[in-house]
Parts: structure tokens; C-alpha cells; sequence
């Protein structure tokens, strides 16, 4: 995938010090310094502006992102009452009718399968928990779907998994479309590459996408237990390429769930939910033991492939450091959202890397004091994780948080997203430590460098907080090539 010889005028390169305009120059997929040697096919006058190296989501769910786009939001609700006045305003002529983003944790009342059958009576009503790890039906979607209703409509992890995929499938004809322009979307925003963690075949279903022309994003295709057998058979590596991906395909991670969430109260921890979300499991749910665990880390590892352990109770993240150490293997642990003091060190000494999504310390704050009690200052410790020695990656976790990398920035800096204080503003990322985090460890362009790059109107060093989460992108660039082109304002 190259482009021809394109010469950049005036541009800042962000972190670089100076902050006086240079030139650069890509050609074959890179940058490069521009010379008077050089003649180069196309010159962009670009005024002034910031560049950076590309931005990276290193946590997607990428077709519920492109699904989310297209279902009732219910993210703004704040009660059962507000969910249900929704649905029935926007219940349209669908067959199924299908919403997003929900949090019940901290409501007042409470779900009932009742209330939806009331707003709706005669069509399946499914509505995603912002975790994905609860779902609401009403009575004919538990017909629908072969489920065992409950009172409360409430169905959570693996039984909500399985309705919420059927619920994909049932556009899955359309799918290559949705993500199209979910990802060209994405690219507007400054993005260059995603991990995909969906649950499927993702190195064949980017592999059509690829072929299909969709090229906006670099994508690392995640698998999960069930596909490590056949990805061994495949030979599929975590970080190496895969044929026929037009150079923007490589193996991803296996990921591994080991407990739940927050919000639905399955998240792994030591201490009890104050008001759990299933009482005969009110310290959460831990879904392997040490020693299962430890067994497949090793396995995949030494079949090329690394562990992604998402683990967000800090009972789970012992279990998950524990068992890298006793594998001998590097990793991440995806969320790491509650970690006991002495685990933070343990992170850098074993080469795991924390692979957060900080703007869930905005949606999650009210429920990680109301069921967290006590614990909330070792709760998204970013600040802390960094001054032990950890590797930080940021991510959204998109559809439970936007997929834009600049939102997912301005969290890890700022810790709040309306009028309120910063939550624990001691755990803040300086913002150079956030572009750090999002581009794979330097956002500074230096010669040599893949031309996946991103211009910005403003110096993201120097932003306020509502400029840096609704940062203009002039323009984004992949291998040398316009993703979202200097033409497209913002």
C-alpha cells in the first residue's frame, strides 16, 4: 500500500520542543525530512498546524460500536421510568427493537419485565447494559430468543452475550456496510488503528472487509478460547501479518474473560457488593481458577499468541498477575479498573501491560462509590500504574465508550466530563503521557515513521479540556495515504 512522494508545509510536530514549522516529506508509506533533492508529486500548505503519529483504540467491540450507532441511545436515562418513556418514543416499525447504553446500577427504581411490556407488548424489545454485560427484554424477546424470563426482565454475561449476538445476526448482512462507515468515521477523528476484540472470526471478517475496500484503519484481529485451537492450526501470531490484509491486518491478542462488571456487579473482588447483583454471588464472579488460567496463558504463548486478560474487580486482576507470573509470560490485563496496592508494581515487573479505557472513569464514577465503597482511591489508578513501572495502553471499550480517541484522551487527563471536580484528580495523566499511551508509546514524529499521522488545528499539549475531547483533525493519514483528507472540515 504506498502513495506517491507528498510534501507537508508548515507543520508543528507536537512534543518536539521547538514548536517552529517544519516541512516533512512522506514517500513509500513513511516520513521522511523534506530536501531540495527532492521533487515531490503533490505539496499541501498545512498553515501552522500540529501533527502527531496516528491515534490507536487498543480495546473495540467493533461491530456493537457500528450496531450502537443505529439503536436507541439510552445513555442519557438515569432510571428504569426514563428507559421505558424512551422506548416508547422511539420504538419505530422494527421487528426487534433494540437499544443501548443503560446503567441501572445506580437507579432509584428498578427494571422490571413489566414495564417494557407495558411501552411495548407485541414486538421483542432488547436494550444493551452500557457493559454489554446485561440485557433488559420484555416478554416476547424472551420467546423470541428461547430464554427463561425472569421478573425483572434482567438477563446477565453469557445469557446476554448470546441474545445480544443473535440480535447481530440478524443484520449480520449488513454488517460490512455498518463498519464502513463506523470506521471512516473513526478515521475522521484522528484514528489509524483499532484491536478488535469482537466475538467472531475477525481475521476472516476483516479479511472480506479488506477486500471489500474498507482501508481506513489498521486493525489487530483478537480471537478468543473457543478459536484458539483452529488459530493454532492457522499459524495465526499475535503481531504478525496476515496474508491478503493489504498490509493493515496483523494477529491480535486471545482474550480471555476472567470475571465481569462493574455495573452489573460480576466484577471479581475481594471485598462484598454492598447491594449485589445477584446474591449468591455478591463478591462477583471469577470465571477461571489460577491453575485454568495459568494452562492457557502458557498454551497460547507458546503458540505465538498473547494473553489479553480482562479483569476488572481487583480479586481478578490478582488472579490474572498471578497467573502470568506463574506462566512466565508477558500480556495485558484489559480494564484494569480496581487493583490492591500491592499489585501495581507487579505490572511492570512482569511486563504486563495495563490496557485502560479512561473514559469509563466518567460514566462509572457514581457506581464505583456506591458499590466500591472505601476502595475508590486504587479504582482507574492511572497515575499510579505509571509511577510503578506499568505500560499503559488507551482505549474506549467503543460501544461502552465512544469510539474517539480524544474523548478517551481528555478523561485520562482530566477524570471528569461535566461541571464536577476531577474524580481522584491525583490518579490525572499529564496530557503527554495520554498521546503517549495512544500511539503506541511515542506521539512525537520522527523520520523513519510509518506515515500514520493525524493534524490537529490546535497544539493537543497546550488544549483546554473541552478542546482536547472535541479536538478539530484536519486531516488523518494511513501509509501515506488520506483517510479523512485535508479537504474534510471538521
Amino acid at each position: 500500500m504506498t502513495a506517491p512522494s507528498l510534501l507537508l508545509r508548515n507543520v508543528r510536530l507536537v512534543g518536539a520542543g521547538s514548536g517552529a514549522p517544519t516541512d516533512l516529506l512522506i514517500t513509500a508509506g513513511r516520513v521522511g525530512l523534506a530536501t531540495d533533492a527532492v521533487d515531490p508529486g503533490e505539496v499541501i500548505d498545512l498553515e501552522g498546524r500540529f501533527v502527531l503519529r496516528g491515534l490507536w483504540d487498543r480495546h473495540v467491540h467493533f461491530d456493537q460500536w457500528a450496531l450502537a450507532r443505529r439503536r436507541i441511545d439510552l445513555t442519557p436515562t438515569t432510571s428504569a421510568a426514563a428507559v421505558i418513556e424512551l422506548v416508547a418514543e422511539q420504538a419505530g416499525s422494527d421487528p426487534v427493537i433494540t437499544g443501548y447504553g443503560f446503567r441501572d446500577a445506580a437507579w432509584a427504581d428498578r427494571p422490571t419485565r413489566a414495564a417494557l411490556d407495558r411501552a411495548v407488548p407485541d414486538r421483542p424489545v432488547v436494550l444493551a447494559s452500557n457493559d454489554l454485560h446485561c440485557a433488559w427484554l420484555n416478554s416476547a424477546a424472551f420467546r423470541r430468543f428461547g430464554v427463561t424470563p425472569s421478573e425483572d426482565g434482567l438477563i446477565r454475561e453469557d445469557a446476554a452475550f448470546a441474545v445480544l449476538q443473535a440480535i447481530s445476526d440478524l443484520v449480520a448482512d449488513r454488517s460490512d456496510g455498518y463498519a464502513d462507515e463506523a470506521a471512516r468515521a473513526a478515521a475522521a477523528r484522528g484514528l489509524v488503528g483499532i484491536v478488535e476484540l469482537e466475538f467472531q472470526a475477525n481475521h476472516e471478517v476483516w479479511r472480506r472487509r479488506v477486500a471489500a475496500g474498507t482501508r481506513s484503519l489498521r486493525v489487530e484481529c483478537g480471537l478468543y478460547p473457543p478459536h484458539l485451537a483452529e488459530a493454532i492450526r492457522l499459524g495465526l501470531r499475535t503481531g504478525e501479518p496476515l496474508p491478503d490484509g493489504a498490509g493493515l491486518l496483523t494477529g491480535g491478542p486471545l482474550k480471555i474473560m476472567i470475571d465481569g462488571s462493574l455495573n452489573t456487579r460480576t466484577a471479581a473482588c475481594w471485598d462484598r457488593y454492598p447491594e449485589p447483583g445477584d446474591a449468591d454471588h455478591d463478591h462477583g464472579i471469577l470465571q477461571y481458577d489460577l491453575g485454568s488460567l495459568t494452562t492457557m496463558i502458557a498454551e497460547a504463548g507458546a503458540a505465538g499468541l498473547e494473553c489479553a486478560v480482562h479483569a476488572i474487580g481487583d480479586r481478578a486482576n490478582t488472579v490474572a498477575l498471578d497467573a502470568f507470573a506463574a506462566a512466565g509470560r508477558p500480556g495485558r490485563i484489559e480494564h484494569a479498573q480496581l487493583i490492591k496496592d500491592d499489585d501495581l508494581a507487579r505490572f511492570g515487573a512482569l511486563g504486563v501491560v495495563a490496557s485502560v479505557q479512561p473514559d469509563h472513569v466518567i460514566t462509572d464514577r457514581d457506581v464505583a462509590d456506591r458499590h466500591w465503597p472505601g476502595r475508590t482511591g486504587r479504582a482507574y489508578p492511572y497515575a499510579s500504574l505509571l509511577a510503578a513501572g506499568a505500560t499503559l495502553r488507551l482505549g474506549s471499550d467503543a460501544p461502552v465508550s465512544p469510539l474517539d480517541p480524544w474523548r478517551t484522551i481528555a478523561a485520562a487527563v482530566h477524570r471528569t466530563g461535566d461541571g464536577r471536580e476531577p474524580w481522584h484528580p491525583e490518579q490525572r495523566l499529564t496530557v503527554a503521557a495520554a498521546l503517549d499511551a495512544s500511539t503506541g508509546g511515542r506521539a512525537t514524529v520522527r523520520p523513519g515513521d510509518p506515515a500514520d499521522l493525524v493534524i490537529t488545528d490546535l497544539d493537543p499539549l497546550t488544549a483546554t479540556r473541552d478542546q482536547l475531547r472535541t479536538m478539530p483533525v484536519h486531516a488523518t493519514m494511513l501509509a501515506g495515504h488520506w483517510t479523512h483528507p485535508p479537504s474534510c472540515q471538521n
